[in-house]
């Protein structure tokens, strides 16, 4: 996967040193997204609950490393 966009700015963040952080929310037409917030992972899912246990899965069940979107996300292709 390419590079994705920063988060929103109304996402905190907590960065782990030593793994993978991750935003999920929707991007304008409504799809679920979890993307790594530097762009090395993530996808579209057909759920909210899909891309939440992605990004957990990829955090290593760490829920501090995943942040809700409030605002659209956009996947960078």
């Amino acid at each position: 996967m390419s590079s994705a966009e920063s988060p929103p700015p109304n996402v905190p963040l907590v960065l782990a040193e030593d793994g993978l952080d991750f935003v999920v929310g929707q991007d304008k037409a409504g799809r679920w997204l979890a993307l790594e917030i530097h762009g090395r992972a993530g996808g579209i899912f057909a759920s909210r609950d899909a891309a939440l246990h992605y990004a957990l899965m990829e955090t290593g069940h760490r829920p501090e490393a995943v942040r809700l979107a409030t605002d659209p996300v956009e996947l960078q292709i």
